[in-house]
């Protein structure tokens, strides 16, 4: 399906040169010569990289054939991740290297949201905040209390993020997926 430059917005899904992008960003411009036109980032869901294009108003763009459906992690399979259809129960395969940073914050078991273009996985979607037990990080010392002073902590997933000094091993963290910081204590 065609869509109209009136009907842009964050999110959209669309198509170009035969690769799936979705809009992170876009402003409509009316200059005082000429026509208007709309400047747009967008992000390809394959690679993950980020293009700037400019479209003249009113032009149409293919609508991308993306779904994003929620499955279970099971287990990693050589260099590949297995996935879970919640609802048919149909197990899916994704590269490691088209999953990217994501893989360091996966659980076994964990609810994803996975991307399909054209009825393929080409990526996945966190949740914004995992939780995860700590395995390895140095002790604190006492009376080492500098204000904001962090140190390294491995996860259960491999991730490494820096911590407070007060954290110890296997204490339970809430992580931001998008930045890979911690943001608090969990009591679990």
């Amino acid at each position: 399906m065609a869509v109209d430059t009136s009907n842009f917005k964050n999110g959209l899904k669309l198509e170009m040169d035969g690769e799936p992008f979705v809009m992170t960003y876009f402003q409509h411009v009316k200059p005082g010569k000429g026509g208007a036109f709309v400047r747009t980032k967008m992000k390809n869901l394959r690679t993950g990289r980020m293009l700037d294009k400019t479209f003249r108003s009113g032009e149409k763009v293919q609508e991308a054939d993306v779904e994003d459906r929620k499955m279970q992690y099971l287990y990693q399979d050589g260099d590949s991740l297995v996935f879970m259809d919640n609802e048919s129960f149909e197990q899916m395969s994704i590269p490691i290297e088209q999953v990217g940073d994501a893989v360091k914050f996966l659980k076994e078991n964990a609810e994803v949201g996975v991307v399909l273009y054209k009825g393929a996985p080409i990526n996945i979607d966190l949740p914004q905040f995992v939780i995860a037990e700590i395995t390895q990080t140095d002790p604190g010392l006492k009376g080492d209390t500098a204000s904001g002073a962090t140190k390294p902590a491995t996860l259960e997933t491999g991730a490494v993020v820096q911590v407070p000094l007060f954290i110890k091993e296997g204490e339970s963290v809430r992580v931001d997926t998008r930045t890979g910081q911690y943001v608090e204590r969990v009591n679990a």
